[in-house]
């Protein structure tokens, strides 16, 4: 099957890098949709966020989540640690609260994980959960 496809560059399936005009094209819609997301919740800001500003919350969340620096330099692409280290100040997530709820049957922990609870630990035979409040 894989032999039967296009051999010739113009007739390809997938194109290893998209055209520059679909490029531009995507850009200019997006611009678009952040203006009139700005203009429509009246929130000058929104018109602010980039694609950057995605992958600067990205790398933060993925911090919080995971407290592991190589890690995150490791799923940006970072090549010195440096660099990765601009995400680990970025908010302070000290004051961070969390609902708290127990577990002893599968049933149970089955209901909270579906209630959006994340399993933390296991204490004497209960299982411990939390979800941000």
């Amino acid at each position: 099957m894989l032999n039967a496809l296009p051999k010739k560059s113009e007739n390809y399936i997938f194109h290893e890098n998209p055209t520059h005009t679909a490029l531009v094209h995507f850009a200019y819609s997006f611009r678009r949709t952040r203006k009139r997301l700005a203009v429509k919740m009246q929130n000058p800001n929104l018109d602010r966020i980039t694609f950057h500003t995605f992958r600067h919350w990205y790398a933060t969340m993925l911090f919080h989540k995971t407290k592991n620096v190589p890690f995150v330099q490791e799923r940006l692409g970072h090549k010195s640690i440096l660099t990765t280290t601009i995400y680990t100040h970025l908010i302070n997530f000290e004051a961070d609260s969390y609902h708290s709820a127990t577990a002893e049957t599968l049933e149970e922990a089955k209901k909270l994980v579906e209630a959006g609870f994340e399993y933390v630990t296991d204490i004497e035979g209960v299982k411990l959960f939390r979800k941000p409040k």
